[in-house]
């Protein structure tokens, strides 16, 4: 598995263009009604929007990058010398294009803050990657009988595109004798200073 690291950013402005156009490049299956992002491996691997404006044809080709698209880190042949090399050790001699299913798990990460996002491939899927398998706080609060509010401590289990598998840990002994369950990702927040749970 490779991870692929793109400045959020330059997703963000790939996202805004998407989202500005009313056509969008088809995929493999035919027409698209909708924005995407499209993973492109080939003059260097970037993220691009799918959306047709009008003022460019955009085309999807992997002979030719325009340097405004989303470059992966290390693998832009406008900055990096050895481009080639990294984009073999990704993804060895495939090129071509993948039309993901990304745009509003990227978006969310965006939303949150995040400088970076972070993509795992095997070379045949993409998807959105979750910065490490550490402790996390859930977000929210929960009630307790003395109607005070507070979060618990977990341990990320794994995770996809949208939800973790978080097991409670640090937690009173009920709480930790839980089985682990699933929490939206966007309701993760990574616990920085693990001194203060």
């Amino acid at each position: 598995m490779a991870i692929l690291k793109f400045s959020a950013s330059a997703v963000a402005a790939q996202i805004a263009h998407a989202r500005s156009c009313s056509t969008f490049l088809p995929n493999w299956n035919g027409p698209v009604d909708k924005p995407a992002l499209i993973l492109i491996v080939g003059n260097g691997v970037h993220l691009r929007s799918n959306g047709i404006d009008g003022s460019t044809t955009r085309i999807v080709t992997t002979e030719q990058s325009d340097p405004s698209f989303a470059f992966a880190n290390g693998i832009n042949p406008f900055r990096d010398s050895d481009w080639m090399a990294q984009r073999q050790m990704a993804f060895r001699d495939l090129t071509g294009q993948f039309y993901t299913d990304i745009l509003d798990d990227v978006q969310t990460l965006i939303d949150r803050g995040q400088g970076a996002i972070r993509l795992a491939t095997d070379g045949h899927s993409i998807r959105v990657f979750v910065r490490r398998a550490s402790d996390f706080l859930i977000g929210g609060t929960y009630e307790v009988p003395s109607g005070l509010g507070g979060t618990f401590r977990v341990v990320l289990k794994d995770a996809c595109d949208t939800f973790a598998i978080v097991q409670n840990c640090g937690n009173c002994e009920d709480f930790d004798a839980m089985q682990p369950y699933r929490v939206p990702l966007d309701a993760l927040m990574e616990l920085e200073d693990r001194r203060a749970a």
